[in-house]
């Protein structure tokens, strides 16, 4: 790479080809498409600028410019990505300094932001309005996730055989490929693979749904057509408005599975397991505020427990 890159060349360029050299086959399409987003930007904010004149204030400059209109974690992603490309310029001697260095982080003002999920009596109330027919519908799809807090594309995958009824255990071990031309994906990471306890009440109930179709085709697939989440969003948000109860996303689904396991006083690694997250790091980092919550609650039970020691 080195011997085909020069002082002189476009930094546009530079970063397009250490994309393809450094990330192309090594990250998911998703991650892949934010890099590509990445390139685009820097051919639209700085599409003259060459690799010897990427200082500290051009790229401060360049982060501005970005950050303008878009928030400021956006900005950071951003930032991220064109890190790991100039930090390598750096090392090979083609830019002379880290111009990444102190680099300040802006934004525009975060919108409003939607609520991301039920409590316990919204969920339920949202889940009494459900059209649950004795086939598979979205209604069906909406109440699974529900209860599960899977992730839409793994939910999409699911098939027959995924469905342990003896054992009240559904195998999560696939993702479904809805942002491209279908067919199945493996899962976002290998803590992903997992096995989720399902309640009697949900195994009887496909059990029965399930009856006649095929082990290996997606349950949820129904048409040859192409999936988009926000199929399934515009049902959710219709059931939402009936229960009137805050209208979230599927993915939302997924935080309101999980709030109410922590509320219930599930342990943080359970729930990670639960979620297939690839370290409970994440979960921590992602339901902060309801952790938070939860450590007040034991703060004032310890402070009960130990005055009833006097």
């Amino acid at each position: 790479m080195l011997e085909e890159t020069s002082k002189n060349e476009l930094f546009h360029v530079y970063y397009k080809r250490w994309i393809t050299v450094y990330k192309e086959g090594a990250i998911r399409s998703v991650t892949m498409a934010k890099y590509l987003m990445t390139h685009q930007w820097l051919i639209k904010l700085v599409p003259n600028l060459k690799l010897c004149e990427l200082t500290r204030i051009f790229y401060q400059q360049l982060l501005n410019d970005y950050a303008a209109e878009h928030e400021r974690q956006t900005t950071m992603d951003f930032h991220h990505q064109l890190k790991g490309a100039i930090i390598d310029a750096v090392d090979e001697g083609l830019i002379e300094r880290d111009p990444t260095r102190k680099a300040i982080i802006k934004g525009k003002t975060p919108r409003e932001k939607k609520p991301k999920y039920l409590n316990q009596f919204e969920l339920h109330t949202m889940l009494t309005k459900l059209n649950l027919k004795q086939e598979i519908n979205w209604d069906w799809f909406i109440l699974l996730v529900a209860k599960t807090g899977m992730r839409f594309s793994e939910a999409l995958a699911l098939t027959p055989k995924d469905f342990d009824f003896a054992h009240q255990m559904l195998s999560i071990s696939k993702t479904w490929n809805y942002k491209g031309d279908g067919g199945f994906l493996p899962t976002k990471n290998q803590s992903s693979v997992r096995k989720i306890q399902l309640d009697w009440q949900t195994i009887i109930q496909f059990s029965q749904l399930l009856k006649g179709l095929k082990e290996d085709k997606p349950i949820f697939i129904r048409t040859k057509g192409k999936i988009y989440n926000s199929t399934v969003n515009s049902v959710l948000t219709s059931l939402c408005k009936k229960a009137n109860v805050p209208i979230i996303s599927i993915h939302g689904l997924r935080h309101t599975h999980a709030s109410l396991l922590l509320f219930a006083g599930v342990s943080i690694a359970s729930v990670a397991r639960r979620l297939g997250h690839a370290s409970m790091t994440t979960t921590q980092k992602t339901y902060l505020h309801i952790i938070q919550e939860l450590e007040n609650q034991d703060v004032d039970l310890v402070m009960r427990s130990l005055s009833g020691l006097s």
